[in-house]
């Protein structure tokens, strides 16, 4: 049940109690730290084709990179929940600001793929996980403070929107350093703003928020008796609707790419994804506006079947302003379904592994974009565009029938994430059981 306070409360009264937990600079700079990892995953591929002349190896390279960032990803989650977020993040940071700096330096080398491959893994493997350690953290300011359920789905929201523009405003930056003279500029911008971002993010005062929260539900001997049980079969469902989502991504950029390319306008790439994000963010804030009685599940399959119906006329387009309209509309579905996916998530790990839980559901969104990238990047050197964005077409067909055949079950406060001293009634929102 929403509290009597925040029932009748717009999105932006939502945002601003958001805010107010949160304090103004935290979502600043943890948006502008998770922003490189959106710029390095589009950016390898402009960045290898400009200095090795191949689409496809700059989809083998941004792969390898997405996957060095899907393995360990998690592990860098349960390093955070367990040591806390500030010296992980600070130490994974700096590395990575490392890492790209080795990448860009081989890519502009001219070296092997082979050793290209190698830095790519290095990269992604370094990244500190700032968006899914972000939405951790601030979902645990809210659970400590006691805030409504509304207001704890309106912070997936606003966590979910940052990620969301990051993934489609990312690849704008790289179009805007390729215009400016080299898609490396990009990454030397990466570099720099997982370096100051990435520290400043883990110096500020709410960095040990989650780790009292996990204190907290540390000392419920009921959640001690069942903490070490599996996840609920949910948790790995919905990684599955999220790494198909990150297929449908994987092929619309491969797609963009390559249809940009064919119509000699390869510089605007990156231009068309920020069409795209712009739709993307509008959709993404507004949900904070929906009732509670649109429960997550329903979400999931809407938001999937939009994404299914709204992809196929990418297959068949075939101008620069076809491509502009078409992504443009397209992109309304990317924020429903990334927010969906984290909000349903948070429901299903407990809160003391919610660091892990959430980076895994980033891994899965993030190793289907990567594997894409490689299929797709050759599929459409070979039979164009079209085939490309066929992929993801397919793709979201699939996580729309994933969502139509999930579920739900009936979750306990061991897992829904409460803690002593913050039980109330949830709002009715299938899978969650009305009264933890």
């Amino acid at each position: 049940m929403a509290d009597r306070d925040t029932a009748p409360m717009g999105a932006i009264g939502m945002y601003r109690q958001v805010v107010a937990l949160t304090g103004p600079l935290l979502p600043v700079i943890s948006f502008l730290g998770r922003l490189p990892v959106a710029i390095i995953q589009f950016g390898s591929v402009l960045l290898i084709h400009e200095t090795s002349g191949s689409l496809a190896t700059g989809g083998i390279v941004a792969c390898a990179l997405a996957l060095g960032q899907v393995a360990m990803g998690p592990y860098v989650g349960r390093l955070a929940d367990r040591l806390g977020q500030r010296s992980v993040v600070i130490a994974f940071s700096l590395a990575n600001a490392v890492a790209l700096a080795v990448y860009l330096t081989a890519a502009l080398l001219g070296l092997p793929t082979p050793l290209l491959v190698l830095c790519g893994v290095l990269a992604g493997a370094s990244v500190p996980g700032i968006g899914p350690l972000a939405r951790a953290r601030t979902v645990a300011l809210a659970r400590r403070a006691g805030a409504p359920e509304r207001v704890v789905g309106t912070v997936l929201t606003l966590e979910g929107t940052m990620d969301d523009v990051s993934f489609v405003l990312g690849p704008a930056v790289v179009g805007l350093a390729a215009v400016a003279g080299h898609p490396g500029y990009a990454f030397a911008l990466a570099a720099v703003l997982v370096a100051v971002c990435g520290t400043g993010f883990a110096l500020h005062p709410t960095a040990r928020t989650p780790q009292s929260v996990r204190a907290r539900a540390e000392g419920d001997p009921a959640r001690a008796r069942t903490g070490r049980r599996r996840l609920p079969r949910e948790a790995y469902v919905v990684r599955v609707g999220l790494a198909f989502v990150g297929i449908l991504l994987g092929g619309c950029g491969a797609g963009i790419g390559a249809l940009t390319q064919e119509l000699g306008h390869e510089d605007q790439a990156g231009l068309v994804y920020a069409a795209m994000g712009v739709m993307s963010a509008v959709v993404g804030v507004s949900m904070a506006a929906l009732p509670e009685s649109f429960g997550l599940h329903l979400r999931w399959r809407l938001a999937t079947a939009a994404a299914a119906l709204l992809s196929l006329p990418l297959v068949w387009t075939d101008s620069m302003l076809g491509l502009y309209v078409v992504v443009t509309v397209f992109g309304a579905i990317f924020a429903p379904n990334l927010i969906t996916g984290f909000g349903l998530t948070e429901r299903a790990v407990p809160v003391e592994r919610l660091g892990e839980g959430m980076t895994w559901a980033v891994s899965a969104f993030v190793g289907g974009q990567a594997v894409t990238l490689a299929v797709a990047g050759r599929l459409a050197e070979s039979y164009g565009a079209g085939a490309a964005f066929a992929v993801g077409s397919a793709a979201a067909g699939l996580a729309f029938v994933v969502a139509l055949l999930a579920r739900p079950g009936r979750t306990s406060p061991a897992v829904t994430g409460r803690i002593p001293g913050d039980v109330r009634e949830a709002p009715d929102v299938p899978g969650v059981s009305e009264k933890v």
